[in-house]
């Protein structure tokens, strides 16, 4: 198995997971979101759209461009989260965005090399 399946797939799973924790509403992804100013009703939209890209990442397997635009568009995803973090001045709570920020980068790397 390849780097860039690994990563990948791991990649997926760890935004999958965090778009479905939101759709969810678990504790630990919304109070954040309460804390930052982000309005209840972008919440189910900001969760499909990680799930969405999720899935974009991993039918990029398959179609390598499809992979490519969803690894792009997580990282603007993730970036304005980094963005919102800031704006909300919770810098002791930034490595949170970043911690999906990085793989997603590595992913769309991958994806550009291949």
């Amino acid at each position: 198995m390849s780097a860039t399946v690994v990563v990948t797939v791991l990649t997926a799973a760890w935004v999958g997971f965090s778009g479905l924790s939101l759709l969810r509403r678990a504790q630990f992804v919304v109070e954040p979101l309460v804390q930052y100013g982000v309005p209840r009703s972008w919440w189910a939209p900001l969760g499909v759209a990680k799930i969405a890209g999720a899935a974009g990442l991993l039918i990029g397997l398959a179609v390598p461009v499809i992979g490519v635009l969803a690894a792009a568009g997580l990282v603007l995803y993730f970036l304005g989260a980094v963005v919102t973090v800031l704006r909300a001045r919770s810098y002791k709570t930034v490595a949170f965005p970043l911690l999906y920020l990085a793989p997603v980068t590595a992913t769309l790397a991958l994806g550009l090399t291949a």
